[in-house]
């Protein structure tokens, strides 16, 4: 069984503060399971993006995991990762939106393996 989303949130959001990395939530989602997408922004007019990963490439063994994935694999410009956020809300207004800001960009996610 997987944690609700707003656990894990609040749980990776303090994950950040103890590591120096200011976060917030930008949009809150559905509470049970709304799909999590992480921005970094890098301070520099650049952001990474991060997504959750493909079903496919979840571990049946470890079904609790959450799994994420960048959109890109070099940062972006920040108007080239709200578009997308827009995108995906339009899609799925149950989804959350986390933003901390690293200038070398650490996100502290577990990365789906491609």
């Amino acid at each position: 069984m997987r944690l609700k989303s707003s656990i894990w949130v609040a749980a990776y959001l303090r994950r950040c503060q103890t590591e120096g990395v200011f976060g917030a939530v930008r949009k809150k989602g559905a509470e049970e399971a709304g799909a999590v997408f992480v921005k970094v922004a890098l301070m520099d007019g650049r952001a990474m993006l991060y997504a959750p990963a493909p079903q496919t490439v979840y571990d049946d063994s470890r079904p609790a995991e959450r799994l994420f994935a960048p959109i890109a694999p070099e940062p972006l410009p920040e108007p080239t990762v709200e578009e997308r956020l827009a995108k995906e809300i339009r899609f799925d207004p149950d989804a959350w939106i986390v933003e901390t800001e690293d200038r070398s960009g650490r996100h502290f996610l577990d990365l789906a393996k491609r």
